[in-house]
């Protein structure tokens, strides 16, 4: 019998594409579950078509208000979250999915909602259900890429991350709310071995990224600033950055920011409509090639300098597929029986890098690793 997955947020720019990807690869039925029966009826009759021998259900739920009782009547084996933004969202719906007895992944990219996800591991342990957040980019992708860029090294000393989509590719609503939740506002972060407080979408630099050339980045708010620190406690900095391909669109929300950090207006937040529609006016700008970067440098298993550095592309508009992948690799392992860990913890470390770059294959993403040592021939 196929093991049933219930999906929130399948009608969303991430949620569609993880929907799509499961029907293709894995054994599975799925239920799409949403708060708008039009849009759910819609996701639903367009993964039918794309895979008319699978079988797709609508459920016309809300993520926060939905009981155990309706999951358990559901039969869901495994329970994701995709609907976002997580930036201030309860845990209800894990909390419901683990009452009912089901997995639960979600693709939370929220600082604060990652950190407090661990609270419900004890009763997750108890009823014999593995709960994960993060299961996305950051922080899943992120530590993974970590922990193979570090291997056997003595000491981590500093770790920087970088993310930049094509202007072309597809953005939603969630996407714009989780950067506009902490645009101007403090955001804590480890710098030469203090923590300190700058504020978010500063640090604002030009980084020349592998095959896309040079992309405006600013300091971004997510789990892997606490996350990358507590894995790794000789690091003396992390960092992580956010750019928008157009330099209009970045600097111009790096310019609405001062008006934040300057007390003049709370938060961006409320403009959220205002800024999506704007950048979707200017969607046939730019490329639909996205990238991502980790750099990290420390002493390796020699006791030499070094410097390692990974590097994804994404082609043709596949760069958000990159989010979902690691919840991809997950419910795989899942489904297969290969996976014993049970309670509720972030994916930071969960997954191996290798799990989730099988899971490109299809798409036009590429990743190349670099090491590289100080040249020493002057000193």
């Amino acid at each position: 019998m196929k093991q049933r997955i219930l999906l929130f947020g399948g009608s969303g720019v991430f949620g569609f594409r993880l929907a799509d990807r499961l029907l293709k690869t894995t054994d599975c039925d799925l239920i799409i579950a949403g708060r708008s029966a039009t849009r759910c009826e819609e996701t639903t009759s367009k993964l039918k078509t794309r895979h008319p021998a699978s079988q797709v259900q609508t459920c016309i739920a809300d993520r926060g208000t939905v009981s155990t009782a309706a999951l358990r009547k559901l039969g869901a084996f495994i329970v994701v979250d995709t609907a976002g933004p997580f930036q201030a969202s309860a845990r209800t719906l894990a909390e419901a999915a683990i009452d009912a007895g089901c997995h639960f992944i979600d693709i939370a990219d929220a600082r604060d909602y990652v950190a407090a996800f661990p609270a419900l591991d004890a009763k997750a342990r108890q009823l014999g259900v593995l709960a994960v957040t993060g299961a996305s980019s950051t922080p899943a992708l992120s530590n993974a890429v970590l922990d193979a860029l570090t291997i056997g090294w003595q000491h981590v000393e500093s770790v920087d991350i970088a993310i930049s989509p094509g202007n072309r590719t597809p953005r939603g609503l969630s996407v714009m709310r989780a950067i506009l939740s902490y645009a101007g506002r403090p955001v804590r972060l480890l710098e030469d071995g203090a923590w300190r407080s700058r504020p978010g979408w500063s640090l604002l630099h030009r980084k020349m990224m592998p095959a896309l050339g040079g992309r405006w980045l600013s300091l971004c708010d997510t789990p892997d600033l606490d996350i990358v620190a507590q894995r790794f406690p000789s690091v003396r900095t992390v960092r992580f950055f956010g750019g928008l391909e157009l330099g209009l669109l970045h600097l111009g929300l790096s310019a609405c920011c001062l008006l934040v950090r300057a007390g003049l207006i709370k938060s961006l937040l409320p403009a959220a409509g205002s800024f999506l529609k704007i950048a979707n006016l200017l969607q046939n700008l730019g490329t639909d090639r996205g990238g991502m970067l980790v750099e990290a440098t420390g002493i390796d298993a020699d006791g030499q300098s070094v410097t390692a550095q990974w590097s994804l592309l994404a082609k043709v508009g596949d760069g958000p597929n990159v989010p979902i992948l690691p919840a991809l690799a997950l419910i795989r392992r899942l489904l297969e029986g290969k996976e014993d860990m049970r309670g509720a913890i972030s994916c930071a470390g969960l997954l191996k890098l290798d799990e989730i770059e099988r899971e490109f294959s299809g798409f036009k993403i590429t990743t190349e690793l670099t090491h590289s040592r100080p040249d020493r021939r002057h000193q």
